[in-house]
């Protein structure tokens, strides 16, 4: 069992390093989390947090501290929601250890740190509820053509508006997620018990190619999806191949149209959002 002392001492080593983030533009005024990666201030958050500020809107972060500081964008990327933001002027900060996602169980106890509601520093607790979980959180209202879907760490640990951004940790306090989307049932905004979380390992992937400069680069197999059921019409059994890209991946393979993919490298594929997720990560 988890100890409430357990909870305290993960707590305590990852406030200092998350930030509440305050975003105002043209788009509007909004708040989230940020996890803090370099003691010269390059924090980790999602790209739909500092979205509103990406045309010449402000970004300003708080910190567990008390103190306050502007940040700039160095980076985002749509298809994963995962932006890179900079605290400016400062050095010597607390950051987060990353972990590694691939060790997540099913079951296994995490604890949330973020602003719900702008209530800075907030922690919540749970466990892992599911493990590649796809989703493809917000409308279609973005102005960018690219929809945003990754493989998810859900979770039970209350997340709420305002989570997004944030830490979900094991309890050894190491990041293995960043917590990004909810599902409210339909009924509200506030936490039923369905959080979703980008896996950390992809984070760091996609983080790593912002830093460095790059154009995020995502895998494509060059196919055209949708999802397939069986005779009831209600059943999921895969991804439906309804388009294959000439000199693609997928033709190269011999994939064809009309073949349902159910699997990808022994994990079931059920829906052509499972599809796009599963290879994204």
């Amino acid at each position: 069992t988890t100890k409430t002392s357990d909870v305290s001492a993960v707590a305590a080593k990852l406030l200092p390093s998350t930030v509440m983030i305050n975003v105002d533009g043209q788009e509007g005024s909004g708040t989230g989390t940020g996890i803090v990666i370099s003691k010269d201030g390059n924090i980790l958050t999602n790209n739909h947090v500092i979205e509103a500020a990406a045309d010449g809107g402000s970004i300003t972060v708080a910190f567990n501290d008390g103190t306050n500081a502007k940040a700039k964008i160095v980076g985002r990327d749509v298809a994963t929601d995962i932006a890179v933001i900079k605290a400016e002027g400062l050095s010597g900060l607390a950051t987060a250890t990353l972990g590694d996602s691939t060790k997540v169980t099913v079951g296994q106890p995490v604890v949330a740190v973020g602003s719900p509601f702008g209530l800075e520093a907030t922690v919540t607790q749970g466990i892992v509820s599911a493990l590649n979980r796809p989703v493809s959180p917000g409308d279609s209202t973005s102005s960018s053509s690219t929809t945003t879907t990754f493989p998810a760490i859900q979770t039970d640990a209350a997340i709420n508006p305002g989570n997004s951004g944030g830490p979900l940790v094991d309890m050894s306090g190491n990041v293995i997620g960043i917590n990004s989307a909810i599902n409210t049932g339909g009924t509200g905004n506030g936490s039923v018990g369905l959080g979703f979380a980008i896996p950390i390992n992809l984070v760091r992937n996609v983080s790593t190619q912002i830093l460095d400069g790059k154009v995020v680069e995502h895998p494509q197999i060059g196919i055209t999806v949708s999802s397939a059921t069986g005779d009831d019409k209600i059943t999921m059994v895969g991804a439906q191949i309804s388009d294959v890209t000439a000199g693609g991946a997928g033709e190269a393979a011999g994939l064809k149209s009309g073949d349902i993919v159910t699997k990808v490298d022994g994990n079931p594929v059920a829906s052509n959002e499972a599809l796009i997720a599963t290879i994204r990560g």
